[in-house]
């Protein structure tokens, strides 16, 4: 059973002006379009195909509300890295993710979905610096952690805890074993009802 049985899909927003109200408290999710956002998104709040999954990188083209209990949203922002369009829809992207960190009052906390095997990339990098930017609590979610050996995914995890040196929590995950779901979701629930405490003012 779910632990959000309310959760329900509000709208997608292809321009700031179609943003859902800025109240309440939301948590972003933003990862490469391969690296098993959607799954994380299910598996966390235990719905099947809560967020849709492809196995086609790059599906998730639009700014995507979920309600996920009165007040508090989960938000899958665009895949970004593999997916195959135009330099323009990606310049629209970045536009897009960029106004949406600076605008946003109610954004209380960020999901960064990083597969272990690939580490932290630009793009990824590129992320954490919005957060920065609004001083925004980070979460990285390190997935499929099932596909590497238990030491060498404990080499990972301690060598991306290093290149962020504090700037974001990080830990281990897997969508296909469900390993690491409790934690991840007790952070889902600490960034949505910790709101005022996480964020501070914009640097």
């Amino acid at each position: 059973m779910s632990q959000y049985p309310e959760a329900h899909f509000i709208k997608s927003a292809n321009a700031a002006s179609q943003f859902v109200d800025d109240t309440g408290a939301e948590v972003a999710v933003a990862g490469r379009s391969n690296a098993g956002k959607s799954s994380a998104i299910n598996i966390i709040v235990n719905r099947r195909q809560f967020a849709r999954t492809s196995k086609t990188p790059g599906r998730t083209q639009l700014v995507n509300f979920f309600a996920l209990r009165a007040g508090e949203r989960l938000v899958d922002l665009p895949g970004y890295g593999f997916a195959k369009v135009s330099t323009r829809m990606r310049a629209h992207w970045r536009d897009l993710i960029a106004n949406y960190f600076e605008s946003r009052k109610s954004l209380a906390g960020l999901f960064l979905i990083v597969d272990i095997r690939r580490q932290i990339t630009a793009f990824d990098t590129q992320m954490l610096g919005f957060a920065e930017m609004v001083s925004l609590p980070t979460h990285v979610l390190l997935t499929k952690a099932d596909k590497l050996k238990r030491g060498q995914a404990a080499t990972a995890m301690l060598n991306v805890r290093r290149e962020l040196r504090g700037i974001a929590t990080v830990q281990q995950f897997s969508a296909l074993t469900r390993a690491g779901e409790d934690e991840a979701r007790a952070r889902l629930d600490q960034f949505l009802t910790e709101p005022l405490q996480n964020k501070t003012t914009p640097k």
